[in-house]
């Protein structure tokens, strides 16, 4: 399978990172995870007191940090400048403002090239927003994985202490009205992507029907 890429793409809660890895262990392929990326960014502007209402002060600093992502599905690390960030970038005042700093062109740049420079040696698996339509646009296989508002914000809110299904379904709304209505690379579906609406699934059945495509293209 030298080569092999497999694309991602869909709105926070869809399921992506679970079935990203569980594809990825099943294939012993790589694993990359993009929003990792942006978020690691967000929360060193943060730390840097950088003004995140301010494209212009985001896109001054953002070639600072040093971000390196791990591509290992079982345990995929994410560092800036030497730190471990695993943990911190899941924080709700990350979580919060990573659409603001996605959406700035320069930061965009810059983290899609090195998730390029990772990507090119193939044999991964990509999870993202813009993998099949922008980062990597020929990828072998590009998913685009869907689910009802409800469920999304269900499997969020499961994932998170201290929260509840309705203001997880209200954060979604506004970060996806965010993510599809931003200037560069909108989250949207890829030509020649698959789409899948995870709703009624479970995590096996969903794996099962990425690796049946992955199968018929390879």
């Amino acid at each position: 399978m030298t080569g092999l890429v497999v694309a991602m793409d869909g709105p926070s809660g869809s399921g992506k990172s679970s079935v990203s890895r569980g594809v990825a262990r099943a294939l012993g392929l790589r694993y990359l995870d993009t929003g990792a990326m942006y978020r690691a960014m967000t929360w060193w502007m943060l730390q840097q007191g950088v003004d995140l209402a301010d494209p212009v002060a985001i896109a001054a600093r953002c070639g600072e940090p040093r971000i390196v992502s791990g591509t290992d599905p079982d345990g995929p690390a994410i560092h800036v400048d030497d730190v471990d960030v695993a943990e911190p970038i899941r924080e709700p005042e990350v979580t919060g403002a990573v659409s603001a700093v996605a959406a700035v062109p320069e930061v965009r740049a810059r983290l899609v090239a090195l998730q390029r420079e990772i990507i090119g040696a193939g044999d991964i698996v990509v999870e993202g927003r813009d993998i099949g339509s922008v980062v990597w646009p020929d990828a072998t296989v590009k998913v685009y994985l869907t689910a009802s508002a409800e469920a999304r914000a269900r499997r969020r809110s499961a994932e998170l202490a201290g929260t509840t299904v309705e203001a997880q379904q209200a954060a979604m709304a506004k970060r996806d009205t965010l993510d599809s209505t931003r200037k560069t690379d909108p989250l949207s579906m890829a030509a020649g992507a698959v789409e899948l609406d995870t709703t009624a699934l479970n995590l096996e059945e969903v794996i099962a029907e990425v690796l049946r495509l992955v199968k018929e293209r390879t």
